[in-house]
């Protein structure tokens, strides 16, 4: 079996995971489609497919999660043009599978991706780390690496990922804690950094760091938080977890999945949570590389 995944690149966590398939699946891969025998669209909205292109090869494509705007009876005109010759629906996460399982009776298949633990990893040393990035060992650093503001005008919240539920979460704390310290990484971090500043909160933004940096940016911090409505993951929740970094998440995505019910909140019950680090620890191990490719190459196989 080939598996041959077209491919934009767009400086997002999908071009990592497409060079860890390929790196690491170099048996049961193709970089040339007419050499493959099953094409998986793993970013199905950049990549717009007709059957001719994919004729007697199985195709395979990624759905993350639903927002509104996916199920507006123009959106659902072209999946269902699509799906008359998909093969079958790859879903990183269980509430993803129920949506789309009222739309296709094609096969799904819910699959986490993979974390490499080669670029995610625990560092003990958490002085030296803080010490690095000129973050004082005695403020309680709550992270957020997550796109927060839309694309259109770099202004305008992206409600989906809760960055006014972020912010009041960062309010309330640091009303009971003046040392709070919010760490930023990542694009689009505008609606979160002007609320920032318009509170008086204080944060240290690194935009675009390499995926060492950014580990040693997880290992810094005290507190992770998800605050998302809507999510296909995310891959921070894994990423915390194999990283023994403490999180706590809305109930979106794999949350379930990865994280323990006492870590798992809403705006009404904040207070009571608390990160189980061990838990999302061992959940995590179970993806880690080669083992989280498995589930992948059998649901190719099986189709």
């Amino acid at each position: 079996m080939k598996v041959y995944i077209p491919h934009v690149k767009e400086s997002w966590i999908i071009d990592r995971l497409v060079s860890e398939w390929y790196e690491y699946n170099i048996e049961n891969s193709s970089k040339f489609l007419r050499n493959s025998d099953v094409v998986w669209n793993i970013s199905p909205w950049a990549i717009k497919t007709k059957k001719k292109f994919y004729k007697n090869k199985k195709y395979i494509v990624s759905i993350y999660h639903f927002e509104d705007k996916d199920l507006t009876k123009e959106n659902l005109e072209i999946f269902y043009s699509r799906d008359k010759f998909v093969d079958g629906y790859h879903v990183i996460s269980l509430k993803s599978k129920e949506i789309l399982q009222e739309l296709t009776k094609k096969p799904i298949k819910f699959i986490p991706f993979w974390v490499n633990q080669n670029n995610f990893f625990e560092i003990n040393n958490k002085d030296l780390l803080k010490q690095k990035f000129n973050l004082r060992k005695d403020k309680f650093l709550i992270g957020s690496f997550q796109r927060d503001t839309e694309g259109r005008d770099l202004k305008s919240p992206k409600l989906i990922k809760g960055p006014d539920i972020f912010i009041e979460i960062a309010e309330k704390l640091f009303k009971k804690n003046k040392n709070l310290l919010v760490v930023l990484a990542g694009k689009r971090r505008q609606f979160v950094i002007a609320e920032l500043e318009k509170k008086g909160i204080p944060y240290k933004y690194f935009e675009m760091v390499n995926i060492n940096t950014l580990n040693e940016l997880y290992n810094t911090l005290d507190l992770y938080i998800v605050s998302s409505r809507v999510e296909g993951g995310p891959q921070a929740i894994v990423e915390c977890g194999i990283t023994k970094t403490p999180i706590l998440s809305t109930d979106v995505g794999i949350a379930a999945e990865f994280l323990s019910e006492e870590s798992i909140y809403n705006l009404d019950n904040f207070e009571l949570k608390r990160p189980n680090v061990e838990y999302a620890y061992q959940k995590a191990k179970n993806i880690t590389i080669p083992k989280g490719f498995d589930d992948f190459i059998n649901f190719f196989k099986e189709l």
